[in-house]
């Protein structure tokens, strides 16, 4: 999968009406990168990164297994869409993106559109 095929802009770029690109009542979904204490990054997707972020850190129940003891841990970016399906979608092909291309997406100099 080539890096033209993610098609959103940056998440300080994006509309306020973009929740509602969806069906009416559709709770909106987020794909966020997390950033471990040795400086990976790990992508995820949740209703509310926030929450999310505390689950992951132990403060409450229900985090990957993948971040544990690998904290501090710290939400570093994330992308509103309209349904878990796009979520998904984003979350993979933001997998398959090098770690450079996530640094330049994080610090607002790459675009996912690009």
């Amino acid at each position: 999968m080539t890096d033209q095929s993610i098609n959103p802009p940056p998440a300080e770029n994006l509309p306020e009406s973009i929740a509602e690109a969806g069906s009416g009542a559709q709770q909106p979904w987020f794909v966020y990168l997390v950033r471990m204490q040795h400086g990976a990054l790990y992508a995820g997707i949740s209703t509310d990164p926030a929450r999310r972020l505390r689950q992951h850190q132990g403060e409450i129940v229900g985090g990957a297994k993948a971040l544990r003891g690998k904290g501090p841990l710290c939400l570093v970016w994330s992308y509103k869409t309209a349904n878990r399906s796009q979520a998904s979608q984003l979350e993979y092909q933001l997998k398959q993106l090098s770690k450079a291309k996530k640094e330049a997406l994080i610090n607002g100099e790459w675009s996912l559109s690009n």
